[in-house]
Formats: C-alpha cells, structure tokens, sequence
C-alpha cells in the first residue's frame, strides 16, 4: 500500500514538474513573442501573419485612429473545392481642415476554377495576364501587376470537367473624403511580395482542397519588371508594326507594353489617359496558362483565312493554333464600337513571326 501511494506521489510530482516547465516555456515564448503564445494573428487559412512584411499585415497599419484589420475566409475543401478570403483595413482620422477621412484597404484571394462561361472566361484572363502584368518567377504558371496576381494550381486540381483551378488575388485602397474618393496603396509590397503572398496562399489553400503536390510551389527567383512605362505620344502601339495610329487618333490614346517573353506577351491601349479600354492584346503560350482556354476557341477557324480554331464575339476575339508543338494562343477585348480585327491580326501575326510560327491570320508572312 505505501509502495502505492509513493508511486502516486512519484507521477505526481512528475506531472507537475513537467506542467511547471510547459507553463514557464509558454510564459518564455510569450514574452520573446514568438509561438505560440505571440498573440499575432494568422489569415487566408493560416497562409499569412501579422508581422510578416507586407505592409498591410503590419501592426503599423492599425496605429490610424479608430483603426481595425478584419478578416473573413472560407476554405475550400475536397468536396467543396472553392475558397474566399479578405483582409480589410479600416481607419478614420481628421485633416487639418476638420474633414472626415476614411481609409480603406481590402485584399481578397479567391481558390476555383476559371469561369464557365466563354465571355466571362476572356476577361477574367485578360484582366490577370495583360496590361501591366508579368509572369511570375520560377516557371510558375501565373502573373502579377503588384495589385493583382493569377497562378494555375496543378493538373491534380482541375474540376471534374476539366477546367483548371487558379488562385488568384485582388486588392482594392482608396481615401474617402467629403466631397471626393481617392485611389491609395494597398500595402501589398511590390509585385515579388504579391508572389510570394500568392504562393504561400495557394499552398494552404491545396492542401485544405486535398491537391496539394508532393513538393509545395516556391517563389523565389527575381519577378522581371516591365520593359518599358507607358507611352502617351506615339503612332505605332507596342512596338509592333502594323499597330498603327495617325496623330489625331493617337492623341487621346496611350500604350503599354506587357509582358514579351516565349510564354506571354501583352500590349495593352488605352482612351482618355488610361481610363477606357481601346483594345487589350494577348498572347498565351505556356502550358497551364493555355488551359485556361480549353473549351473556349470553338472547333473551327473564326474567319476565312485564319488557322487553327477561335471565336470572333462582340467584346472579344480569340484563336488558337499550334506554335512549333506548343499551343499558341491569342486573345484581344475590346468594346464592339471598335473594328479590332485588323489590329489583331497585326498583332498574332507579330507574335508569330517572333516566336518562328506560320502566320495565324490572313495576309501573314513567314519571312
């Protein structure tokens, strides 16, 4: 019996020394803030952490009066494969004359696949992957402006019918004053920080789904950077002849040129100093960025004289071809006032001919 009550006493003692050591290292990890007691938060399915670096997440970014960072998500899961998740700052302050100020800042990720319908489809990829867009780095299968990043997930995510699944994300900031709204900075860091916040998410995010790859998506290579501004004086667009504009009807207009690389190029012009879209020209020829189109080009050639299959719609046109074994695809939106198509055989031809393809459209050259 007293060989009993000592063991007793012996586990006890033992417990409680072990309890008396797990609370001193959670009071140590406590005060030198790190986990788990660091009282920081986490968001977009623990991808993300207060204090990680982007300014957004920063504690700084709550030292505005009356200021407070929210978060709303919903995960995707296997049966369930669509997520959503906003970070949204909010603060109010007082100019110097007295007037209201409203600050607000909102980061959204959204995990599900490219729209089904073809309309939707062509501008959901031309707002991810045109204009000021660059490819992301590492060979990975997305773009970023800084503001706003794409990335297609693995094969092993694609939906049921086929059509692949992407991350992407959006952020919006702006200052509201009394009689006007200003567009601010999101805080995002810069489009290698928007890389990285984007691959971080993405992981999570296959892993809630359960399509995580066996090796998790990295970002770590320098993001290119545009090759040039945009340009607000000019008759050829984007360097590209053929592009061109006399000088009363290029006056109102600007050019910005993308992305020009073996996988993407873009150029993009602009009405009224960037503020109305004149036509958006695209080029996709990598891999998974391709299989955003599938299904959406049609089964015959678009016109007399064009290869390979597309679609000529109101608000877009777009044609696929094969490009020395690589799909080779090109996209241009435009509102339905503008006559697009000489423009965008000019320009799938141009990208042809510098990436050593046949001509898509009609009155090509292989020379």
């Amino acid at each position: 019996m007293k060989k009993l009550l000592g063991g007793a006493r012996r586990r006890a003692a033992l417990v409680g020394g072990a309890v008396a050591v797990l609370v001193a290292a959670g009071v140590g990890t406590w005060a030198t803030d790190t986990w788990p007691f660091n009282g920081k938060d986490s968001y977009c399915w623990g991808a993300w952490k207060e204090d990680s670096g982007p300014g957004f997440l920063s504690r700084e970014a709550l030292d505005e009066d009356n200021a407070s960072r929210t978060s709303k998500e919903t995960a995707p899961t296997p049966r369930q494969p669509r997520g959503r998740c906003t970070v949204a700052l909010h603060s109010e302050r007082y100019s110097s004359d007295g007037d209201k100020v409203v600050e607000r800042t909102e980061v959204t990720v959204t995990y599900g696949p490219a729209p089904e319908d073809a309309a939707r489809r062509m501008e959901w990829i031309g707002g991810y992957l045109g204009d000021r867009a660059m490819p992301l780095p590492d060979g990975l299968p997305g773009a970023t402006d800084g503001g706003h990043a794409l990335l297609v997930l693995p094969k092993g995510c694609d939906t049921h019918d086929g059509r692949p699944t992407a991350v992407t994300l959006d952020s919006t900031a702006e200052s509201v004053y009394s009689d006007s709204t200003m567009p601010g900075d999101a805080g995002l860091g810069g489009s290698p920080s928007v890389a990285r916040l984007l691959v971080a998410v993405a992981n999570h995010a296959m892993e809630k789904a359960g399509c995580a790859p066996a090796k998790p998506l990295a970002a770590v290579s320098p993001m290119p950077t545009l090759p040039e501004e945009e340009e607000s004086f000019f008759t050829r667009a984007c360097r590209i002849r053929g592009l061109e504009f006399g000088k009363e009807a290029a006056r109102d207009l600007e050019y910005q040129v993308g992305a020009v690389t073996r996988d993407l190029q873009s150029c993009s012009v602009r009405t009224e100093r960037g503020e109305g879209r004149y036509f958006d020209a695209l080029m996709v020829a990598q891999p998974r960025l391709s299989a955003l189109f599938d299904g959406a080009t049609g089964s015959k050639a678009p016109a007399r004289g064009w290869r390979g299959t597309g679609v000529f719609a109101d608000g877009y046109k777009v044609v696929r071809a094969d490009c020395a074994g690589r799909p080779f695809t090109v996209l241009m939106l435009a509102p339905s006032l503008h006559e697009t198509t000489p423009y965008f055989a000019t320009f799938a031809n141009a990208v042809a001919r510098r990436l050593g393809c046949a001509p898509v459209a009609p009155g090509g050259s292989d020379r």
